[in-house]
């Protein structure tokens, strides 16, 4: 039987096998994009002029655990998915003040879209 170690905790740490990481190379169109008073979206972008910007599949990143900022949640993804408010996806959405537009990497855009819709 060949089975693969999924992740082994050690002293309240998981730890994952190193092929296991999530992938750093970018997504060609997976972005998070914070507004002025929006909030924080992932997903793809259609198009942008200025600070107009229309995605399409896009979930509000509410509140997200486990990456201290937006930069490292673009890089990484979230670390603690099941502490994560992240509503479901919309079909598109047009943001009027987008002020940070950050691509992320495939580990990441896995990572957001692997969290459970939350709802209220």
């Amino acid at each position: 039987m060949d089975a693969k170690l999924n992740e082994i905790e050690v002293n309240g740490l998981k730890y994952v096998p190193k092929d296991n990481q999530p992938t750093s190379e970018l997504c060609e169109n997976y972005f998070i994009v914070r507004t002025y008073s929006a909030g924080v979206f992932a997903g793809e972008i259609v198009e942008r002029e200025g600070q107009e910007v229309e995605m399409v599949n896009a979930r509000r990143l509410w509140y997200w655990s486990g990456a201290a900022s937006l930069s490292q949640l673009a890089m990484e993804g979230v670390k603690k998915p099941d502490e994560c408010k992240f509503p479901q996806e919309v079909a598109r959405v047009v943001l009027t003040q987008a002020i940070e537009i950050l691509s992320c990497t495939k580990g990441a855009q896995e990572s957001i879209k692997g969290v459970k819709i939350w709802k209220q």
